[in-house]
């Protein structure tokens, strides 16, 4: 598991390079404008609703004697929960809404690292509006499951000492998704959506350190709700295609034969 993480998180090193060289970045365009508008949705928010959060959670300290620092313990507490579950929408509704200009990327890097096996690989038949509404029903799922093991996360992490391993599990989850929305811009040209979700389980290591990055690059102000898709979906891309090759799930349209 260690080491695929650290394979995946290697592969962010040429994505800068190959992302250029494959002038790959007019694909980025629209997915960098639904980015920023969705970020600055999630900014209002947390400002304008954390007091109403606050006011609500102050209410369960029934004591006089330390109102006012819980009060003041909630406000941080509202905004940072706003922005928790702003940035997991964020995250799936982004990554729905961009599958069409994603896929063609993941294309074009396949075609550059096999352009000797593009005319022997089995590709599936996908339009625009397949391609969305794939990107639609994986990013609900992935959002649920999420949301099922983020919440009980969230809420044990206030436990003082141990709650700080229940943060590191809920970033993992949140990484592992992540990472499962980026593969999967590849794996919709090979699998259908039930072999997609049993390959990446398989390679759930992978999927975790590509979602390690698109994490900790989504918190960058500013910048990261910029570059978060264009490196991630890059690198993601990199590392799937190499493993469908190392494990012979690339075929041959007539013989079925792995190429």
């Amino acid at each position: 598991m260690i080491k695929n993480i650290l394979t995946a998180l290697k592969a962010y090193g040429s994505s800068f390079k190959l992302m250029s060289k494959l002038g790959l970045w007019k694909y980025f365009m629209v997915p960098m404008g639904i980015s920023i508008l969705f970020a600055l949705i999630i900014g209002f928010s947390a400002w304008g609703f954390s007091d109403n959060l606050a006011s609500f959670l102050s209410k369960m300290w029934i004591w006089e004697t330390g109102r006012e620092t819980f009060t003041a313990f909630a406000e941080v507490l509202s905004a940072i929960i706003i922005v928790i579950f702003g940035l997991l929408l964020y995250k799936h509704f982004v990554m729905a809404l961009s599958a069409p200009f994603m896929s063609p990327v993941s294309e074009k890097i396949e075609k550059h690292l096999y352009p000797e096996l593009q005319e022997s690989i089995t590709h599936r038949n996908t339009t625009n509006a397949a391609q969305l509404s794939r990107g639609i029903r994986i990013n609900i799922r992935n959002l649920l499951y999420e949301l099922l093991i983020t919440i009980p996360c969230l809420v044990l992490s206030l436990i003082p000492v141990v709650g700080i391993l229940f943060w590191v599990i809920g970033f993992l989850v949140q990484s592992y998704y992540a990472g499962f929305g980026n593969m999967d811009y590849t794996l919709e040209r090979h699998f259908k959506y039930r072999e997609s979700i049993n390959f990446v389980k398989s390679n759930r290591g992978y999927a975790i350190g590509n979602g390690i990055v698109f994490n900790a690059v989504l918190l960058i102000p500013i910048v990261g709700i910029i570059l978060v898709l264009p490196i991630s979906v890059t690198a993601a891309s990199k590392t799937t295609l190499e493993l469908l090759r190392e494990q012979k799930l690339l075929k041959d349209p007539v013989t079925n034969v792995p190429v």
